[in-house]
């Protein structure tokens, strides 16, 4: 948790159920112990999505669905939601949802290493959730600036792993340290890439919100900071 429990606790009070079939399958969810995103990002994606107004989203995890419903009911009219998912068990789950909601039609569900198929996707996506194996989003981040169009916006859940990720590499658990330096390569990409512009909120358990500049935009950055350069050589 990234922020006081107790003022989690409150916002959660405030907030209002969702649809019936999201309610019924967040709660198969967590009985199954599958991951779900949590209550403050839902609230927050929803926002975003009627801000943006994305009609093309690509999602990295589908999990079982849940959240790709979700966006399904707060993006525009005519909108198309790619997700990709790659554990088998949790497939036909996913797919399941999609049909007991009646999207089955608006989402799509691609099978497979979103490393694999995220290089064979064509964009553009104006909206992209990741959401997925968080040793790899650095890996996924080539396609996912690739994919999305000038303005776009990438939203990646997750980022700051229950607090390991601001501790020393040494205060983590060995297994961990191979996910906390990448996550900690990914965050630092976000900041510093010249063409997206980058906040990071401890909502959650982080979330990172992307927009990808305009060429002119990136083109100005990189002068700019060429010119600081001159100055200070």
């Amino acid at each position: 948790m990234t922020a006081d429990e107790r003022i989690v606790t409150f916002i959660n009070s405030l907030d209002t159920k969702n649809s019936e079939i999201l309610e019924a399958v967040e709660k198969e969810a967590r009985a199954s112990s599958v991951p779900v995103i949590r209550r403050e990002m839902q609230s927050f994606l929803k926002t975003l999505l009627l801000m943006r107004k994305p009609m093309r989203i690509l999602e990295v995890g589908t999990a079982v669905g849940f959240s790709a419903l979700l966006m399904s009911e707060y993006a525009p009219e005519g909108c198309r939601i790619t997700t990709i998912e790659n554990y088998e068990k949790r497939i036909p789950i996913a797919r399941e949802n999609f049909r007991r909601a009646g999207k089955e039609k608006q989402i799509a569900l691609i099978e497979g290493d979103a490393a694999e198929v995220m290089k064979k996707l064509e964009g553009p996506f104006d909206f992209i959730f990741m959401d997925a194996a968080k040793g790899q989003y650095i890996h996924y981040l080539p396609d996912a600036l690739r994919l999305l169009p000038e303005g776009g916006v990438l939203v990646s859940d997750n980022v700051m792993q229950d607090g390991d990720v601001i501790e020393s590499r040494f205060a983590v658990e060995r297994r961990n340290r191979t996910i906390h330096a990448r996550m900690r390569e990914y965050l630092y990409e976000l900041k510093h890439n010249d063409a997206l512009v980058t906040s990071i909120l401890p909502l959650g358990d982080g979330v990172a919100v992307s927009v990808k500049r305009s060429v002119s935009e990136e083109m100005n950055i990189q002068n700019t900071q060429e010119e600081e350069n001159g100055k200070t050589s």
